[in-house]
């Protein structure tokens, strides 16, 4: 189970870390609960956030699916990310929901979710399974029979990770 707070303490090593993470600036523009999770639920993409080996960020645009209160991924099982994530596996994630340009004000009209947390990068075959079932019925809803077989033909060269969430936040300037 994936759990959310403002307050958190993990282990990352032989180190126990504890942390907090800051509230959101402007109040007015945080996001119900029930909003977050209609976006996390509907996004179509997000950006995942990792740390390089040589300190660097690294940023790569990922689809996911989001169930029981976490998000999953699917990759090569070697690459970049995934070395990133070995090497420290704290990581965030962006969705961009609704936007829409407001020229006479100089602004944009937005909503977004952060989340952060641990990612896992080896999961059981059942759990693997369903999580790319998952996201053939999010992105491919009209071709689950065809999407069925095309994860038994991919299953083994297949990496899944699951992002298990222990904050989230998110924010919006009202759509006119």
């Amino acid at each position: 189970m994936c759990i959310f707070g403002s307050k958190s303490s993990m282990r990352f090593g032989s180190k126990n870390i504890k942390f907090m993470f800051r509230e959101i600036r402007k109040a007015e523009r945080k996001l119900s609960i029930e909003r977050i999770d209609e976006i996390l639920r509907n996004g179509e993409y997000g950006v995942l956030s990792t740390t390089g080996e040589n300190g660097y960020a690294y940023g790569i645009p990922l689809s996911y699916a989001y169930d029981n209160g976490c998000l999953y991924f699917h990759c090569a099982q070697v690459g970049q990310k995934v070395d990133n994530i070995t090497a420290n596996p704290l990581v965030s994630f962006c969705i961009v929901g609704k936007t829409k340009v407001l020229p006479a004000s100089f602004s944009t009209g937005y909503e977004s979710v952060v989340v952060f947390g641990r990612m896992i990068v080896e999961l059981p075959d059942d759990e693997k399974r369903k999580c790319l079932r998952l996201l053939v019925g999010k992105y491919s809803p009209d071709f689950k029979p065809e999407g069925d077989a095309y994860i038994e033909r991919a299953f083994a060269k297949t990496k899944v990770m699951k992002l298990q969430i222990e904050h989230m936040t998110g924010k919006g300037r009202i759509l006119n």
